[in-house]
């Protein structure tokens, strides 16, 4: 993937934020960013199943990682909320390798400043709607919550796949409902490659436009 040092010519950037200091449990997504371009040294430009042809079409780049500060959860999100205010003022999307789901907020809050409350697909075991975390608002587990009150998101395009597992109280999963979010528990693979064949799929297609 080509280096570049800012989003200027780029049509699609790939940016890291390699922060997990939001998370409760399992640190480490820091190095995901580093494992992900590890993993993708021998991508080829052709997709074979659907016959995409992207780096034909579209210019596209990798712009490093944001400086944030690891020690301050809240500054930390502002500082990657204005790198992402800065890559998006010059028309380039983005695509995020992370880091934990603390990072979404942040950016949500520079897409929305950009285009308006967008829609929002979440594939997750968990909603993340939570009010707070040990007394704290800004965690792993209070993006959408906090992402809901600022207006980021137009919540009657939102939808949540793949919901299971344990959690705290029921009361985050109906809160969601009562935002206007969507639910599909039970999410398979195959769910994605046919977009007309399951309520997953056409959900998905409804959040997109």
């Amino acid at each position: 993937m080509p280096i570049f040092l800012s989003c200027l010519g780029l049509d699609v950037a790939f940016v890291g934020v390699t922060l997990d200091c939001g998370a409760s449990n399992r640190s480490g997504t820091r190095f995901g960013p580093r494992q992900i371009r590890t993993e993708s040294v021998m991508l080829r430009a052709f997709n074979k199943e659907t016959g995409a042809k992207p780096f034909h079409s579209l210019v596209v780049g990798d712009v490093g990682d944001v400086y944030f500060s690891m020690f301050d959860l809240p500054k930390a999100c502002q500082q990657i909320s204005d790198a992402y205010r800065k890559h998006l003022s010059t028309g380039c999307k983005t695509l995020t390798l992370g880091g934990d789901h603390t990072i979404t907020y942040p950016i949500l809050q520079a897409y929305k400043e950009k285009y308006g409350p967008v829609g929002l697909i979440h594939v997750d075991a968990h909603t993340d709607t939570s009010e707070s975390m040990a007394g704290s608002s800004i965690t792993h587990g209070t993006p959408f919550r906090r992402a809901v009150e600022e207006g980021l998101l137009d919540t009657k395009r939102v939808i949540q796949i793949g919901l299971r597992g344990t959690g705290y109280d029921l009361a985050d999963l109906k809160w969601g409902m009562d935002q206007g979010f969507r639910y599909e528990c039970t999410f398979y693979l195959t769910s994605i490659c046919d977009f007309g064949g399951c309520d997953a799929g056409l959900e998905m297609k409804n959040v997109s436009r």
